[in-house]
């Protein structure tokens, strides 16, 4: 995100990392789109979520299941404990924090080819055996009931604009939902862990080999929730993803919402996500929203140096 976050006092911020035992100066990183985050020491990076789009308990899970996963897996970058040993540890009643090590190395940005790399550890995730509590993934679009609602009657948004391009695309909406659940019917019932989103923006290529970050969408899926990233191979995960994005933006818009860059961005990919849904070519937005959503959150990660003492690479 390129704007700090409403509602959290650097105090907040400094106090949660104390739970770490970090004491440095924090430094803002404005990169991705949902979560925060900082850097301290070039040592720790750091993600500060929205609780509001991202329920404490889900983000607990996830990160759980990443940090059960880096015990099997040694590409997962998983959170480290505090010092009472949580993955997650709130700031406040909105933000919760969870901090990971700083892994030097390159990494790509969402949209750019994917290492080839990364269809071997994906193949090692989808055999691995799945942490306990791990989240099971909906096959269907989370918020489609509230979503539905709105194309019969759209109701007040706070952005008037977003509201007038969502009508303006509501029969598109409509025809992609139900192509949706006529492309669900061919799923594979097999369930495996997937990471959610191996796009290479969350992949580093360090010293130590390729390492996968960013686990919040982290859950039980069919593979091709990974393998439509890597290869194209699933229609009904491209649409899927678009869909996700709809409901992430829709939420996001109608809310109240402080005019900022990244509320004209979310207008931005937004407007073009339904563009393409109409023009029959489903593009990921080049920033991907989830994390808006409740589902999940996307962001590119910094190139990240590897803690000498809790680094899980």
């Amino acid at each position: 995100m390129e704007d700090l976050p409403a509602g959290l006092p650097d105090h907040e911020l400094r106090a949660g990392l104390a739970r770490y035992g970090i004491t440095g100066r924090p430094v803002y990183a404005p990169v991705g789109f949902g979560d925060y985050h900082w850097t301290v020491y070039d040592r720790w990076f750091t993600s500060v979520s929205d609780l509001i789009t991202k329920p404490l308990a889900d983000l607990r899970r996830a990160m759980e299941t990443a940090a059960g996963l880096a015990e099997q897996l040694p590409f997962v970058v998983a959170p480290v404990r505090s010092e009472d040993g949580e993955v997650v540890v709130p700031l406040n009643e909105r933000y919760a924090l969870s901090v990971f090590p700083y892994v030097t190395g390159r990494s790509g940005s969402f949209g750019d080819p994917v290492h080839p790399g990364v269809s071997e550890l994906l193949a090692a995730l989808h055999a691995c055996e799945p942490p306990e509590d791990c989240p099971v993934v909906p096959i269907g679009v989370p918020g489609r009931a509230e979503l539905t609602a709105l194309l019969d009657e759209p109701g007040e948004w706070f952005s008037t604009a977003a509201r007038e391009v969502f009508v303006a695309h509501a029969d598109t909406v409509r025809a992609k939902l139900a192509e949706l659940d006529e492309l669900a019917a061919g799923l594979t019932d097999v369930l495996v862990v997937t990471h959610g989103e191996p796009h290479a923006g969350n992949v580093i290529n360090s010293p130590r080999g390729l390492c996968l970050v960013d686990w919040d969408t982290v859950g039980l899926a069919p593979p091709e929730r990974d393998h439509w990233l890597v290869d194209g191979d699933s229609p009904f995960y491209a649409l899927r993803w678009a869909m996700d994005d709809v409901v992430g933006f829709t939420e996001k818009l109608r809310a109240p919402h402080e005019r900022s860059r990244d509320a004209e961005l979310a207008l931005r990919y937004f407007t073009e996500t339904l563009k393409g849904l109409q023009s029959e070519s489903v593009q990921v937005s080049m920033v991907p929203t989830s994390a808006v959503a409740a589902s999940r959150t996307r962001s590119v990660q910094v190139p990240l140096r590897v803690s000498d003492d809790r680094s899980t690479v």
